[in-house]
């Protein structure tokens, strides 16, 4: 580790401020950002904690979508959202261990944005709206590739609306020691047609199968999707799974989902 100041503001107002200042960097759970740190990946002079923020933290509901502060924890959402969003809460009970849900939040790790995390998933397959401190930005126009999001710099997620569906389900083939999803796949059932959202398999991040959303909107079952799969061609290839692997596993998982949903 290296020496850096730390600010803990609490107002969003304050916080935007102390992110104007030169190599600033904000800081949720930090359960990716602290490890960035140690290996020197990352290397901000000051850190801008954003946990001592009551007013972006909490969950409500609202015309139709559960409404989740964008520091709120993991923990947090698994406790309140069971009622309103039974599998948004099987899946954020299901990430990490309970030291990682009990610090990590919702805000940081879509800002993050890494390829493998579940609440990219979730958001895009829900239609999601996050709700930074400046504008509004829709789930299908916020992930932009591997790390990559539409937030500009000094920008804080706030919130996220999630729209509730009518049926839904997440299910992740786990990378045993990290827990992140091997591969992913959320399915959202909606009055007006369905949303499959893949995370951990692609080069460049989240993304939605359309072929399978066509097919489950006219039929939601799995019989539906026999036939039906991702090419291999941009998905990833690491020690844990070829893309070919990848490929077969998407299928699997969104049968899996459906059946569950």
């Amino acid at each position: 580790m290296y020496s850096f100041d730390v600010v803990r503001p609490k107002s969003v107002a304050d916080a935007v401020a102390a992110l104007g200042e030169e190599e600033a960097q904000a800081l949720g759970g930090g359960q990716t950002l602290i490890p960035s740190l140690k290996q020197r990946l990352a290397m901000p002079s000051v850190l801008v904690s954003l946990a001592s923020i009551d007013e972006i933290k909490g969950v409500s509901s609202e015309g139709g979508a559960v409404k989740i502060g964008g520091g709120t924890t993991h923990g947090a959402v698994a406790r309140e959202v069971a009622s309103s969003y039974p599998a948004l809460a099987a899946m954020a009970s299901n990430i990490g261990d309970p030291a990682v849900r009990n610090r990590g939040t919702v805000g940081g790790s879509l800002a993050n944005n890494d390829p493998a995390a579940c609440y990219p998933a979730a958001a895009l397959a829900s239609g999601a709206t996050i709700v930074t401190n400046t504008r509004e930005i829709a789930a299908d126009d916020y992930f932009q590739g591997m790390f990559t999001t539409a937030l500009e710099e000094g920008e804080i997620i706030t919130a996220v609306s999630f729209p509730i569906p009518e049926k839904a389900a997440y299910i992740k083939f786990e990378q045993p020691a990290s827990r992140f999803a091997l591969v992913g796949v959320f399915v959202a059932k909606f009055g007006d047609g369905v949303r499959v959202a893949v995370t951990g398999a692609s080069e460049e991040g989240v993304f939605r199968w359309t072929e399978a959303e066509a097919a489950l909107s006219g039929d939601f079952s799995a019989a539906a999707l026999d036939g039906l799969s991702v090419p291999a061609d941009g998905l990833m290839t690491d020690l844990h799974g070829s893309a070919a692997y990848r490929a077969h596993l998407i299928g699997v998982l969104t049968k899996r989902a459906v059946a569950q949903a």
